[in-house]
């Protein structure tokens, strides 16, 4: 039985940055709802960076995110993430696991995206 909700991500990516940068961390997606093709960009998305593999986020981790739409067919959406001093939330120096979350109505899918380290 489908969920509804297939979000297809390469969660093996690993960002590496500098704590002095701020940059964009991303996590291209292919989203299909019900079996079809759906354009995942007016729900909002929000991203959370959690040390340990098996740390969920807590309610308080989660940023905002924004959307870009990609050419070509395997990741269409690319959701992203504004990272560093300047940028939606500073990151301390380690390595984090990288979480997104698309609040659409009434599935709410949460999946972990890949890792961040920070030096």
């Amino acid at each position: 039985m489908s969920t509804g909700w297939n979000l297809a991500v390469n969660s093996a990516s690993t960002d590496v940055l500098s704590s002095l940068s701020t940059e964009y961390v991303t996590v291209p997606m292919s989203v299909t709802k019900d079996g079809v093709p759906y354009n995942p960009t007016s729900d909002p998305v929000q991203f959370a960076f959690v040390t340990g593999t098996s740390t969920p986020p807590q309610t308080g981790s989660w940023v905002a995110g924004e959307w870009d739409t990609l050419p070509g067919p395997i990741y269409p959406y690319q959701a992203k993430c504004l990272i560093g001093p300047a940028g939606t939330i500073t990151l301390a120096p380690g390595t984090y696991i990288r979480w997104v979350k698309v609040t659409d109505n009434p599935e709410v899918p949460v999946l972990q995206a890949g890792q961040v380290i920070i030096f």
